[in-house]
């Protein structure tokens, strides 16, 4: 494990996203090898879940941003929203 993984879920609040999927995905390969002992095991999962909500908080903040950004110049909002894509 790398060290982050060792960090207290208060500190979440300082890993940028990037690095917060970064050490999700470090989490996920070495529970996936299984060459952790059951209580280390444990306490990655419960990091990967933090990790987990952390992540999602952070991108439900850009989907926001972005709806903002996107309103009508008048603040009012269309009558039917258009969920955001990154096809168009």
């Amino acid at each position: 494990m790398n060290d982050t993984q060792g960090q207290a879920p208060a500190d979440l609040a300082e890993i940028s996203f990037e690095d917060a999927l970064r050490e999700l995905e470090g989490i996920v390969a070495s529970l996936e090898r299984g060459d952790v002992s059951l209580d280390d095991a444990i306490t990655a999962f419960e990091r990967g879940t933090a990790l987990k909500a952390h992540c999602q908080a952070r991108l439900e903040e850009a989907r926001m941003k972005v709806e903002q950004i996107r309103l009508p110049a008048d603040g009012n909002a269309p009558a039917e929203s258009t969920p955001f894509s990154v096809d168009g």
